[in-house]
């Protein structure tokens, strides 16, 4: 009796509505491993549990219909559901690029601010955005898996929606993961959509004002330049992103995720190895496949004290900056989206060198773009 009510204080305590999670008393919480009864009876190694599986859920929620459905196939009798599943994704197909199915109920799951917590993350306003307008924010750096952009504008755990009232987010990602049944439907009711033009389109050309994609520019290439200590990002190539804004009209937002870079650690072997010659092929045929960069990280495990592939528990700001209104031309020439790309690179660095030192970096770090 005494473990059920402590489970259910956990329970509680998970669903409360306070924005801050606090540990009810008795903070006790046990565990039969291998025969031995395990307890947590620190009530901060307790917080850091229960904090630390949101970020696991996040980050394996994409194998789970991937393992599952095969397998209702092949050994159970509910062979239905999945065909079922599979009948309404194809019946739904082009739903995820006319706007999705956005909920708000999703959008403000307490899970989501157990995960803000774990680094924890926080989100800046520098100027105001009006809901008369639509906005494309591009976002850097993408660091391994870009956990900035995620809980500050695909849930409501950092309160966007009071910080930007009238504007609503979606945040643009692969197409291919709204090929998963189950999956699609969950990211959908985050908000999220494909980075393709076609999508991001709609939302800023048919869906009135009060509307920001979500663009982290510089993509899989520049998840290979994620490293602590180094503000490095894609973009003197990256010019499409200018380009849909000139088609649309959607002012430019430059974006930064100060700590992005520093909740994993990533390798790479010294050129000239076969570890290096191994490493670069499978990255490259990963890349192919999927639109990923496959990168050998690391990070903490389920204790701060482990080993494991969980990200650190550092500080992550993302730091929205100011508009920078854009002209609508139906077809922009080369010189055009050239001329807004070396503007939008200037608010970029600005808004970097006014926030650097206030979120960790030094007065000398710099902003390199390559």
């Amino acid at each position: 009796m005494q473990a059920r009510r402590e489970w259910q204080e956990i329970f509680k305590m998970m669903n409360s509505k306070n924005l801050q999670p606090r540990l009810l008393y008795p903070a006790k919480l046990s565990f039969r491993i291998e025969g031995q009864i395990r307890s947590f009876t620190d009530k901060k190694k307790l917080k850091e549990f229960i904090t630390t599986k949101p970020v696991l859920y996040e980050m394996l929620k994409g194998a789970i219909p991937i393992v599952f459905i095969p397998y209702f196939l092949v050994f159970t009798n509910f062979w239905t559901l999945p065909v079922l599943t599979l009948a309404w994704l194809a019946y739904d197909w082009n739903t995820h690029s006319q706007g999705g199915r956005r909920s708000a109920w999703v959008r403000k799951w307490t899970l989501w601010k157990y995960f803000r917590n774990y680094f924890p993350i926080k989100l800046v306003k520098t100027h105001d955005l009006s809901p008369k307008h639509n906005y494309i924010i591009a976002n850097h750096p993408h660091g391994i898996v870009s956990y900035g952009v995620f809980i500050n504008f695909a849930t409501e755990a950092t309160d966007f929606a009071r910080i930007f009232p009238g504007i609503t987010p979606s945040v643009g990602t692969l197409a291919w993961i709204f090929w998963i049944p189950i999956v699609r439907e969950y990211v959908m009711s985050l908000g999220v959509c494909p980075v393709s033009e076609l999508a991001l389109k709609y939302l800023l050309t048919q869906k009135g004002s009060g509307n920001a994609v979500v663009i982290v520019v510089g993509g899989a290439a520049e998840a290979l330049l994620c490293r602590p200590g180094v503000s490095t990002i894609f973009l003197k190539q990256r010019k499409g992103f200018v380009k849909l804004a000139l088609k649309t009209g959607a002012h430019l937002v430059p974006s930064y995720s100060f700590g992005e870079n520093e909740v994993h650690n990533q390798e790479t072997f010294p050129e000239g190895t076969w570890l290096r010659f191994f490493q670069k092929a499978f990255q490259e045929t990963f890349k192919k496949i999927l639109g990923l960069n496959f990168c050998t990280f690391h990070g903490r495990g389920l204790t701060k004290e482990s080993w494991g592939f969980l990200p650190f528990n550092r500080p992550i700001t993302t730091v929205v900056g100011e508009p920078l209104p854009i002209p609508r031309i139906k077809r922009p020439n080369k010189k055009t989206v050239d001329k807004y790309h070396t503007l939008y690179i200037s608010a970029l660095r600005k808004l970097f060198d006014q926030h650097k030192v206030q979120y960790g970096l030094s007065e000398t770090q710099e902003l390199t773009i390559i």
